[in-house]
């Protein structure tokens, strides 16, 4: 049984998407000084994808048949293609990053606050509105 539909699973994969995220801007922040370094994003269009097909379920007639299974390529961080923003060949954009950071901040704080109001709703259904 899925709660509300689905909702409370469809946040859970858009807070992971915002921890991964957040861990790519990390990265980048952190190797801000280091040399031929490539900065990283989470790639939402992957997160997407991989939603869409997870839920679709192909119906197999015999056991032999292929199960199906979405098509990804592992991970959806993509490194930036070859910019250059320092000397050194780095290829991070500290005032975008920033940027980044602050956006992933309130979409992550959205998502929570979104969250707790399904947690809420339901606790109170479970005390019968008391």
């Amino acid at each position: 049984m899925e709660l509300y539909g689905g909702t409370v699973s469809l946040l859970e994969k858009g807070l992971n998407f915002s921890a991964d995220r957040s861990k790519a801007i990390a990265q980048n922040v952190a190797n801000a000084d280091t040399p031929n370094y490539k900065a990283k994003t989470v790639d939402f269009k992957s997160y997407l994808n991989e939603a869409k097909t997870a839920q679709l379920e192909a119906y197999r007639t015999d056991k032999r048949h292929l199960p199906f299974s979405p098509s990804s390529d592992g991970s959806p961080v993509r490194t930036y293609a070859n910019f250059r923003f320092n000397q050194n060949g780095n290829g991070v954009d500290m005032d975008k990053e920033q940027a980044d950071l602050a956006a992933n901040q309130i979409y992550y704080n959205a998502l929570v606050d979104r969250m707790g109001s399904k947690f809420n709703s339901l606790n109170n259904v479970i005390k019968g509105g008391r």
